[in-house]
């Protein structure tokens, strides 16, 4: 007995550490915000007091503090709750960019002032210091806006202060308010917000703000916006002026991309970092290197812009990390080496970049590999051919789109770093819709087959009764089908459809017997059989009017049949038709291109560019989007045909052209006007500054010499720059203002050169 109660002595003390007390609950706000994101992640019970310091009862946003600690509060919409409201909080941490906290309820207990809000300094802020707390700053307001929120229209401000940007959401609805707000200096205060992306890395900063009571202003601009002189085009570079203090940092990690003379990135654990550079050095991806620059924040991303990187020469790479379609759209992983199944569902080599298509539990993302610059770029290897529907593991940088991480992105893709990066897992399945419509096809064939089997029994045994008859209907039969080709061959039925139509038709004109077609591709249309040594083959080639061929048509009557000259009459007609049917087609597809693409240097022309930017306009219009106009006019072009020829000058045109493609990113768009004159479309612009990088990128490409034939040409060119809606709205005026200012371009560029050299 004694050693069973001994025994359960010993198994009861063993189960007791299984039995853990619940976490105790958190009333000090102090110790809930000192809580790590890890600890914050269990769920920890708290309730605590804290003052009110913004709600908004139609959003889920509640900010509290507690002398000089602060804390967001998720809480549901349509509560009554006012800024000095001393209220109990109840609910349970979880972990964000910082711990905060879920309530279950908030209970007003009563009403006192708000805490004093703390002057608060950029570097502050932007370190993250001051995160849900109460705060004023001084600044100039840069750009005053109505802006839709939730369910709402709000004031949304751009303030510059001691140190940078910051975004102000102001919860008013007072539009007239914001006559007297731009360019005003102003005090404003409101709670601390961080700005952050999916990866919980803060990129800017914005102070929601209660009332427009909290926004005071302290000096009003000395004259408004419609008062300001207008200042030529040409000179508003005089009013630019920048005080950056930005201090260059340095990050290490591991090299997991690089394309010289583009972008490097470099990847620590799970952080990542995207360098800009222009450094075309040779580095080796799975080394550990440096890099220092200036940090940034672009499309809502940290970015180290005019990095300067040094390779150690230390290897040191990173496993990728494998995801599915949620880890790649979820931006916790933005810029991470990373793995991800899927099928190809298409795949194209364009310009500065080879795509694959890629299909993962029913949603789509595309891999792409970028073309190398340079040198290289002239002799790329062939694009890696990947069979449709093969299931495969693709490797590579996980980019994302999104004006708004904290959203969530918009697109991702995955950036390859070569061929390598894309593996065939499994071949494409069998069961595919192509082969399915291989076996309807063939289905369909022998019931064709059985049909016409049939009817040419029937017809035998009526032949001496009703041979007339049959003949008079046979014939408007065929009379019927070739109306019916005719028709299709000025249609939108396929080519392929047609064909085999044509090849039934001689097939039926010739008694049933088999025909096919073979193009000079290798194509095969129509019922191909197998052919014995010694029997008869009626062949009759298909040619074009000029007497090129295109492919040849075969019938098959047999042996022992009696060739007529019925049979060669329907094998010519036939062939005829088949010309016909492929000459429409190759004309038409080369009229349409030609009617969007300049024949010279493939690029789009001037009737497409006016389609594009009548749809750029209505899409901007009706999103209020901007986007940006590059006109562009080749300097002394004229001199270069004089001088060397037209030859030259078109070898010139299409090189030219060439350069100026490289320096586009993929929704870009070049077309040309006619002559030496071509027009960017920057599709995808934030403001000018963008527009007039990309036009200075333009203009360095084309500044390095050009080897033609053994002639060197040196040229440069104008550029002109407008902006949708900014200079103007249509079309015509867009071109307009952007040649105005390539014109202005041009003759100052001319009255420089002309001025005498200083004594």
């Amino acid at each position: 007995m004694k050693r069973l109660l001994g025994l359960m002595a010993v198994l009861l003390a063993s189960a007791l550490p299984c039995w853990s007390a619940a976490p105790a609950t958190l009333t000090d706000l102090r110790v809930i915000h000192a809580q790590t994101n890890a600890q914050a992640s269990q769920g920890l019970p708290v309730a605590f007091q804290a003052t009110v310091t913004y709600y908004r009862d139609y959003e889920s946003d509640l900010f509290v503090q507690d002398g000089d600690v602060a804390i967001y509060i998720y809480f549901r919409p349509g509560a009554k709750l006012l800024q000095g409201d001393r209220v109990l909080v109840s609910g349970k941490t979880r972990d964000s960019f910082r711990p905060i906290v879920v309530a279950d309820s908030v209970t007003v207990l009563s009403h006192g002032a708000l805490p004093r809000p703390l002057p608060a300094s950029s570097a502050q802020m932007f370190r993250a210091q001051l995160d849900c707390r109460l705060a004023s700053v001084r600044g100039v307001v840069h750009s005053a806006e109505m802006m839709w929120g939730v369910h709402k229209r709000n004031i949304y401000l751009q303030v510059l202060i001691d140190g940078g940007y910051i975004d102000a959401l102001v919860n008013s609805e007072d539009a007239g308010a914001l006559r007297g707000l731009l360019d005003a200096e102003v005090e404003i205060t409101g709670v601390v917000n961080a700005k952050f992306d999916q990866k919980m890395q803060q990129w800017g900063i914005a102070l929601d703000i209660q009332s427009l009571g909290d926004v005071k202003i302290l000096k009003r601009a000395s004259v408004g916006p419609e008062s300001l002189p207008v200042t030529p085009m040409e000179d508003i570079l005089g009013g630019y002026q920048i005080h950056d203090l930005t201090q260059r940092i340095r990050v290490r990690g591991t090299i997991t991309y690089y394309q010289p003379g583009a972008a490097v990135l470099l990847q620590n654990g799970s952080r990542s970092m995207w360098v800009t550079t222009v450094t075309d050095i040779p580095l080796h991806i799975g080394d550990l290197a440096d890099a220092s620059g200036f940090p940034e924040a672009r499309d809502g991303y940290l970015v180290l812009a005019h990095g300067e990187i040094r390779d150690s020469h230390v290897w040191a790479p990173i496993p990728p990390l494998r995801v599915d379609w949620q880890g790649l759209g979820s931006g916790e992983n933005a810029f991470d080496l990373v793995s991800a199944e899927g099928q190809v569902v298409m795949e194209a080599r364009e310009e500065a970049q080879d795509e694959y298509v890629v299909t993962s539990k029913g949603n789509l993302f595309t891999a792409i590999y970028r073309h190398p610059n340079g040198p290289d770029s002239l002799h790329l290897e062939p694009m890696k051919q990947v069979p449709i529907g093969s299931s495969v593991l693709v490797t590579g940088i996980s980019m994302l789109y999104s004006p708004d991480p904290s959203s969530g992105p918009a697109t991702s893709d995955l950036l390859l770093r070569s061929f390598n990066d894309i593996t065939v897992v499994a071949p494409p399945s069998w069961l595919s819709v192509r082969n399915l419509i291989w076996i309807a096809g063939l289905l369909l064939f022998i019931v064709l087959a059985a049909v016409v089997w049939g009817w040419t029994l029937e017809r035998k045994v009526r032949r001496q009764t009703d041979e007339m008859a049959a003949r008079a209907e046979a014939e408007a039969a065929l009379e019927r089908l070739r109306s019916r080709l005719l028709e299709d061959i000025n249609g939108p039925e396929p080519l392929e459809s047609i064909l085999e139509q044509i090849t039934e038709m001689v097939s039926f004109r010739m008694g049933g017997v088999p025909c096919w077609c073979e193009l000079k591709d290798g194509a095969q249309l129509g019922r191909n059989v197998p052919v014995e040594s010694g029997v008869p083959v009626l062949k009759e080639e298909i040619r074009t009017r000029s007497g090129a061929a295109l492919g040849m048509l075969y019938a098959l009557p047999g042996p022992g049949v009696e060739l007529t000259a019925d049979y060669a009459e329907a094998l010519s007609g036939g062939g005829q038709l088949a010309a016909l049917a492929i000459e429409t087609r190759s004309h038409y597809s080369d009229l349409l291109r030609r009617s969007e693409f300049d024949t010279l240097t493939a690029v789009h022309n001037r009737f497409s560019l006016h389609k594009l930017l009548d749809e750029r306009i209505e899409e901007a219009h009706k999103h209020g989007g901007i986007f940006g106009l590059i006109y562009i006019d080749l300097d002394d072009f004229k001199q270069v045909n004089d001088i060397y020829g037209h030859r030259i000058g078109d070898l010139y045109l299409q090189g030219a052209t060439m350069r100026m493609k490289h320096q586009l990113r993929s929704h870009d768009v070049l077309a040309r006007l006619g002559g030496d004159e071509f027009v960017v479309v920057v599709a995808v612009v934030r403001d000018r500054a963008e527009v007039e990088e990309i036009a200075v990128r333009l203009g360095r490409s084309l500044s390095d010499p050009i080897s033609l034939e053994g002639k060197v040409l040196r040229g440069t060119a104008s550029f002109g720059i407008a902006l949708y809606p900014e200079d103007a709205v249509t079309r015509d005026s867009l071109l307009n203002a952007a040649d105005a200012d390539m014109y202005a371009a041009k003759q100052k560029k001319r009255q420089v050169s002309q001025m005498p050299e200083s004594q």
